[in-house]
């Protein structure tokens, strides 16, 4: 006989009818039987529920065949139930569905770690019921970033840590007060994010609270111990840092007299003071005094100011004196020297053409000086600066003068020059020399001589003056003289010489001349 096998969505209701088919306990019957087999039922633990895949739905749905009169509407199931189909009578048994494959589970995401130790864990300050931490900001913060830190103290000999603060703070500075004096605390950091708390920052050693006594000490900056210049109008704002525990008392006085406050403000903290004007006037220079005092000890130190402004104009300038191209001025320094040395003077000129102001002196430091090179037919006007640390002055001394360069009428003389006897009787420097040339090729004869007046140049072969000759041409030439012999033959060789003469006398130098034959 071959079985049908039941749709899958008839499943559940074959099985809460099985279920429900299950016979009541008949009446009278002692109730003793029930109960063992109500409880042998939970003794099979339920599988779980296998999961089917839900096939698409037909477009003409099957008509389901009427259900028996004696099975009842199908009851639904609990979640995690086992769900058995049960043949009907006469029927083979229905091969029960394979299981689905289960679904992978997705990959779950990594942690993000949480921050690093904090760093460099120090303690900055010790009092009698406080002390101070300071640490910097850990390596690694994590992506969500860091909400802050919690500060965690210990009694010496407990392991009970207490959270200082309530919330997490971003600082890397904070004050632990309310603490007993004499006692020793354990402290530790933590760095919280939204990843979680980081390893604790721990000091190596309790911290012991109390006071550390420390005589008061001023540190005065190093450009403060020089005088300190500002200008009128200026603000002047100092802040001097001084030491000392516990916190000591500051005062100024000026001239052993108190400041006075509706124009100076003092404003004192527990490391520093700050001396504040907010503009400054003349009459703010001088020395004030700084004390710091805890209980009789005290330390002093002087704060010089000097408030200056650009000077006066200089006094009495007047136009001493003019000669040829110069000028000599003078005049007396400044009433007011705007409360500070006068550096020097500046001196300038302008001419009348063109009416521009030039500077001719600067940083003069005397209060006079001479003008020079000044140009013929103009006339000139000069004033007069005074110059400090400020600059200078806001306005100049005119000299009530002008300088009027004339053109003065000179005379030229020539300088009489005493005559000087130039006669001199004629002298060879350079004396002929002897020559040997080679026949048919020119040469010369050279020498020099000097003497005045003028010498006379006279030459001579063989003791025979040697007059027009073509074959000879003689010349001189600033005292040189030259004698040119033209193709020489054998009969031109002999002695030669040159005579000077002049009226104070004469001289004479002679040579040989030796002509060789054709190689």
């Amino acid at each position: 006989m071959t079985g049908k096998t039941a749709p899958p969505a008839k499943k559940p209701a074959l099985a809460a009818a099985k279920k429900k088919a299950v016979p009541a306990p008949k009446e009278g019957a002692p109730k003793e039987e029930a109960a063992p087999k109500e409880e042998a039922a939970p003794k099979k633990e339920a599988a779980p529920a296998p999961v089917t895949e839900e096939l698409p739905a037909p477009e003409h749905p099957l008509e389901q065949p009427p259900a028996p009169p004696d099975e009842s509407a199908p009851i639904p199931m609990e979640a995690g139930a086992e769900v058995t189909a049960v043949p009907a009578e006469g029927s083979s048994v229905v091969p029960a569905e394979l299981p689905a494959p289960a679904p992978e589970p997705k990959p779950e995401k990594p942690k993000e770690e949480p921050p690093s130790c904090p760093l460099s864990l120090a303690v900055e300050e010790v009092t009698e019921n406080s002390f101070t931490l300071t640490w910097k900001a850990p390596e690694q913060m994590g992506r969500a970033g860091l909400d802050g830190y919690v500060v965690e103290i210990c009694k010496d000999g407990s392991s009970d840590w207490k959270a200082v603060n309530q919330e997490p703070f971003l600082s890397t500075r904070y004050t632990i007060p309310n603490l007993c004096s004499g006692d020793k605390i354990h402290v530790r950091v933590v760095a919280v994010s939204a990843s979680g708390a980081s390893v604790p920052a721990t000091l190596e050693q309790p911290v012991l609270i109390r006071e550390i006594l420390q005589l008061p000490k001023i540190r005065m900056p190093r450009h403060l111990r020089e005088t300190y210049i500002r200008r009128v109008g200026d603000a002047v704002n100092i802040m001097i840092p001084f030491q000392g525990k516990p916190q000591p008392e500051v005062s100024w006085t000026k001239g052993g007299q108190p400041l006075d406050t509706n124009h100076i403000s003092i404003r004192n903290t527990a490391r520093d003071t700050i001396f504040y004007i907010r503009q400054a006037q003349r009459g703010d220079s001088g020395k004030y005094e700084l004390t710091v005092q805890i209980n009789g000890a005290e330390d002093k130190a002087t704060l010089d100011i000097q408030v200056v402004e650009p000077p006066g104009p200089p006094q009495n300038l007047k136009l001493v004196d003019v000669w040829g191209f110069n000028v000599a001025l003078e005049w007396t320094p400044p009433m007011d020297n705007g409360n500070s040395e006068i550096k020097g003077y500046r001196v300038q000129k302008s001419d009348k053409k063109s009416g521009k102001w030039f500077t001719v002196l600067e940083r003069c430091t005397r209060t006079s000086c001479t003008i020079s090179d000044l140009i013929i037919g103009n006339t000139y006007t000069f004033r007069v600066f005074s110059e400090n640390i400020c600059g200078l002055s806001d306005s100049a001394a005119v000299a009530s003068g002008v300088a009027c360069i004339e053109k003065t009428k000179t005379t030229y003389q020539p300088e009489k020059i005493p005559q000087r006897d130039m006669m001199e009787p004629p002298k060879f420097t350079q004396p002929l020399t002897d020559r040997t040339t080679t026949r048919g090729y020119s040469t010369h004869l050279f020498c020099s001589v000097r003497g005045f007046p003028q010498p006379k140049i006279i030459w001579l072969k063989n003791q025979m003056e040697i007059r027009e000759d073509p074959k000879y041409i003689a010349l001189i030439d600033q005292g040189v003289c030259s004698l040119e012999i033209r193709k020489p033959g054998p009969f031109d060789g002999g002695v030669y010489t040159c005579k000077a003469v002049n009226p104070l006398g004469e001289a004479s130098v002679d040579c040989r001349l030796d002509v060789k034959g054709e190689i």
